[in-house]
């Protein structure tokens, strides 16, 4: 079986309180993780939350894309006990931590990370055995 680009490798437990995805390193991962993300939403009845959250995972995945060339993993995650919360994390196989860096009115990019920090309610990365993860904290709306 041959796989399109940016196709989904492989979708785990989307039934529960998590959906986790792998995606190809492609440029089309970026927009097959949105579809995934907003999808996943509306199946969850968040789509009060959709539109930002599919931002910064295009953004995350991005990221990602630019620095990794193995498989980038995106997970969404409604934590027990803590309800108003959706943890978004996008992970890929570069173990060094996302700089943030304040991007001139001129420069092509620089602005993830700032846009992340300004639209959740916070985020950080953890590095592991096989990469990093970026992750974030968006409020759910009652």
């Amino acid at each position: 079986m041959t796989r399109s680009a940016g196709e989904v490798i492989r979708v785990t437990d989307t039934d529960g309180d998590r959906a986790t995805w792998t995606f190809a390193a492609d440029p089309n991962a970026v927009r097959a993780a949105r579809r995934a993300v907003r999808q996943q939403l509306r199946r969850w009845e968040l789509d009060g939350i959709a539109d930002l959250a599919e931002l910064l995972v295009s953004e995350l995945v991005t990221n990602a894309l630019r620095h990794a060339t193995g498989p980038v993993g995106v997970c969404l995650t409604r934590p027990a006990g803590r309800t108003g919360v959706l943890l978004v994390e996008v992970s890929d196989p570069v173990p060094e931590p996302p700089h943030e860096r304040v991007a001139r009115p001129d420069d092509e990019g620089g602005r993830g990370l700032q846009l992340l920090a300004r639209s959740s309610r916070r985020w950080g990365h953890r590095t592991g055995p096989h990469g990093k993860t970026v992750w974030c904290e968006l409020v759910v709306p009652r």
